[in-house]
């Protein structure tokens, strides 16, 4: 069993970034235009449709790019760096098995359902299907895991607020802290979703110059899987190397449960019932650009992989034991140690901004979801109902302030992994994937009962976590890194989760097929049939040819690593 290494040791010294005026000046500018664009955004927002959903009238371009911006957080800068630094050219399975097909699956599939529902939230579609006890229960833990996954954005911000001012971790949190929630009190969702989609093109500016320099450094990318084949051995620099069952390689996982545990359970369970991501769909105009919002958004995901895996293979081969105790650096150190190492003054402000701008959309993401979800679906619902529609933007500002300061806790649960991707894995397993064998289930199964939903959450999360904390974490079951029994976790808590459900429904009563009407799959409602918009029904619009037209172009991005 691995356990993280060099746990919450400060950042190195040698990484305090060289800043300069210039620096300061372009991160000076970026924070300007963001307050901006949240003072602007408060002017739209006249009801709490508008605050928590941006009115439903945004097009698919501009949810697509907010979608894609949402997930570019610590997970893909930071997360994914130092999984390629620890794991090697693994890291791609995160995106053309882990990310694509559920985001296509989303688009084709589930969108139809959530937007011709109309619910404001992915736990109110729990509700429509199932009753109001599976509905609290997927609200407070949906809730209770933004702010995890909030504080883990917030402390990969610290460490770059840390090492850009040489502050403390502790006052880096907190005043990066505040200044996100500044601008989603100021403007809600669609404060967010703009700014998120200036910091998509931020991030890639920031990206770009770390990636080029970085395979300057090491010879090109022969150069570089010289040097790591010689390091880390052959399968370093291959997708499916070594994954074989029974045969040993980096990331201590095998196709099974690369397939399965990643490719179906974690993948499909983040996508399609992670609210920060279904958010931006659901604020799209009509139905055709909501279903479009995750099929745009595939395309960039399937080659950003380049732009987060390449930094982390770069420090792995720069520095022989990157991330061990004996290097002197953690695994989420790997674009620090290059930013500092390669990028000139001005270059270097750039990707200071790219890197917050990362990080302010990841939180910014998780806190509008986690507002929107307990303003809506716990104080509306069972605290306080049926007040006037001002009295819940208020509340929904109060809450965010309240998220916010929760995260700031939270960020320093994180700071004790040396690979945060690990440990926002570990969320996703105990939170996300309960959460989808139940929505699965639901959707085509019409047997599936009023009270399975809550017995099959409730015992698909019981079952991930035990499996984590229990089985893997006391040696009950070797299991050679995290990621692997996060993968393991998954499987576990869907199984569990399933089992559950097919077993409360033989005994328990269905819902009437008249009340299933829209929720699911077979039958229809009438959001879900609406006529395509003036323009959608141009051929490159269509939601089928960008669904497939992405799983093939991912597929097709195997080929180079499978050998």
């Amino acid at each position: 069993m691995q356990t993280p290494t060099n746990m919450a040791v400060p950042l190195a010294a040698e990484l305090r970034l060289p800043t300069s005026w210039l620096d300061y000046t372009i991160l000076g500018i970026y924070f300007v235009v963001v307050l901006g664009i949240g003072f602007a955004a408060r002017r739209s927002v006249k009801t709490s449709l508008d605050f928590f959903l941006s009115g439903r009238s945004l097009p698919a371009w501009i949810t697509g790019l907010a979608f894609i911006s949402a997930n570019l957080a610590a997970t893909e800068i930071l997360g994914m760096a130092a999984n390629s630094a620890q794991y090697g050219a693994y890291t791609v399975h995160w995106y053309w098995i882990g990310a694509i097909p559920a985001m296509v699956f989303l688009g084709l599939v589930m969108m139809p359902f959530y937007y011709g529902s109309k619910v404001r939230s992915v736990p109110e579609m729990l509700l429509l299907r199932f009753d109001k006890w599976a509905h609290l229960l997927s609200s407070l833990l949906f809730a209770f895991a933004a702010i995890l996954i909030a504080g883990v954005n917030l402390y990969a911000l610290a460490l770059v607020v840390e090492a850009l001012l040489g502050w403390p971790q502790w006052v880096a949190i907190v005043v990066a802290g505040a200044f996100v929630l500044a601008y989603i009190t100021l403007g809600g969702l669609s404060s967010a979703i703009y700014n998120e989609v200036l910091q998509f093109f931020v991030i890639l500016a920031a990206l770009i110059p770390i990636v080029v320099l970085g395979l300057k450094k090491v010879g090109g990318w022969g150069g570089l899987t010289d040097k790591l084949t010689a390091q880390h051995g052959a399968n370093f620099t291959t997708a499916w190397g070594g994954t074989g069952i029974g045969s040993s390689n980096p990331l201590g996982a095998n196709w099974l449960t690369i397939v399965l545990g990643l490719g179906f359970v974690l993948s499909f369970g983040y996508w399609t019932t992670n609210f920060a991501e279904v958010q931006r769909a659901l604020s799209a105009k009509n139905l055709s650009a909501a279903q479009r919002t995750p099929l745009i958004a595939a395309y960039p995901k399937i080659f950003i992989v380049f732009l987060v895996m390449i930094p982390g293979l770069v420090a792995a081969a720069l520095v022989p034991g990157f991330g061990t105790a004996k290097s002197g650096y953690q695994y989420n150190d790997a674009i620090l140690y290059l930013m500092h190492g390669l990028l000139p003054n001005g270059v270097l402000g750039i990707a200071i901004t790219g890197l917050l701008a990362a990080f302010m959309a990841g939180m910014a993401a998780n806190v509008s979801s986690f507002n929107t979800v307990f303003t809506n679906d716990i104080w509306g619902r069972y605290v306080v109902k049926g007040r006037e529609d001002g009295y819940y933007v208020r509340f929904g500002r109060l809450i965010t302030v309240i998220g916010v300061c929760a995260s700031v806790g939270t960020a320093f649960l994180a700071s004790s992994f040396s690979n945060i991707m690990s440990y926002l894995q570990t969320l996703f397993s105990f939170f996300n994937v309960p959460m989808f064998v139940v929505f699965i289930i639901g959707m085509f199964w019409k047997r599936a009962s009023v009270k399975s939903g809550f017995w099959g959450l409730l015992a698909g999360t019981v079952a991930a976590m035990v499996n984590y904390f229990v089985i893997y974490k006391q040696g009950i079951i070797d299991i050679p890194t995290d990621q692997g029994a996060n993968f393991v976790s998954a499987m576990v808590g869907f199984a569990a989760g399933a089992v559950v459900m097919f077993a409360v429904s033989l005994f328990t009563e269905p819902k009437p097929a008249e009340e299933l009407q829209g929720l699911v799959y077979g039958t229809t409602s009438p959001g879900m049939t609406e006529p395509p918009a003036p323009g959608d029904e141009a051929w490159y619009r269509k939601p089928a040819l960008l669904g497939w037209g992405a799983v093939v172009i991912a597929a097709a991005c195997y080929i180079p690593f499978s050998f």
